[in-house]
């Protein structure tokens, strides 16, 4: 297979939810920000779960693999998203399980990972691999391929790809905090923020054509009025990393707050007439904001 530049990363924190029946695809296309339809053995996706207020609950990325749509989430809210979908099945024919214990989730790193999967380097797009699936990532081709994997065979399916496993979750962070990629669980808050203030049309979660779905109305007015007041941003620190929730200030004022960091980099909350300042601090710490490529194309 020649030199590879790839390394898989084995993601313990993330769960699989499974939805099987005939209704599965119409079920989420009510409930979910982007367009299921469109998931398919050659596509997967990026997606967010709302409160019918617009406010975020939960994100996932969407497989599909055999007769079931996988979603990929975080582990520890996994129940309360399957709980919250359970409330809305009424008399569709879907079946929702919990089959975290049946799969393992693996972030495949490098500039050559999409290559090493056979797929061509497009977020989500994906293939069929040892009884799983490999997906670009949908949010940025530049944070690698997902795999999902039968647990029981995954080591056996990576080794004959010839992946180094590493089970040290830092090196998929520092990955995700150099792009700036939020992450659901610790850079937005469950029942307050938004998906434009997370960036997450610029990250391939919101389909604007697909028509309703739960939280559509407040998604759409914030994006045709111009209501984003704050985004989360990429920020370079210099001194101790903050702690989450450390406020930022500039010229006394508080002008937005740490979220995820880890070494000398992290994911701010910023108010965005305060964003190119160059007097922002978070406690001793310096902040400046990072330039990121796929946001600044989007904006």
């Amino acid at each position: 297979m020649g030199t590879m530049t790839a390394i898989g990363i084995r993601l313990e924190n993330r769960g699989i939810l499974s939805v099987d029946g005939a209704d599965r695809v119409s079920f989420l296309q009510g409930l979910t920000s982007n367009d299921v339809r469109l998931v398919a053995p050659d596509r997967g996706m990026f997606s967010a779960f709302l409160t019918p207020q617009g406010k975020f609950l939960h994100d996932f990325f969407a497989v599909s693999v055999g007769d079931s749509l996988l979603l990929e989430t975080d582990r520890g809210r996994l129940p309360d998203l399957l709980r919250r979908l359970k409330l809305y099945r009424l008399r569709s024919q879907v079946t929702l399980a919990d089959v975290s214990d049946d799969w393992a989730v693996i972030a495949v790193l490098g500039d050559d990972a999409a290559n090493v999967l056979g797929l061509p380097p497009e977020p989500g797009s994906s293939r069929g691999l040892g009884g799983g699936v490999a997906i670009v990532d949908p949010r940025h081709a530049a944070m690698g391929v997902r795999l999902t994997l039968p647990a029981e065979s995954a080591d056996a399916t990576v080794a004959e790809l010839g992946l180094i496993v590493d089970r040290d979750p830092a090196a998929y962070e520092r990955r995700r905090l150099a792009l700036g990629i939020p992450d659901g669980v610790h850079d937005l808050v469950a029942e307050k923020s938004t998906l434009l203030e997370a960036n997450y049309d610029a990250l391939n979660a919101i389909s604007w054509d697909k028509g309703c779905y739960m939280g559509q109305e407040l998604t759409a007015r914030t994006r045709y009025r111009g209501l984003v007041k704050r985004r989360l941003m990429p920020v370079r620190l210099d001194g101790p990393s903050p702690p989450p929730g450390t406020a930022i200030v500039a010229d006394g004022k508080e002008v937005g707050e740490i979220r995820s960091g880890l070494d000398d980099r992290a994911i701010a909350l910023l108010r965005l007439e305060a964003a190119d300042r160059t007097d922002l601090r978070a406690g001793e710490t310096a902040v400046r904001t990072e330039p990121a490529d796929w946001l600044t194309a989007a904006q």
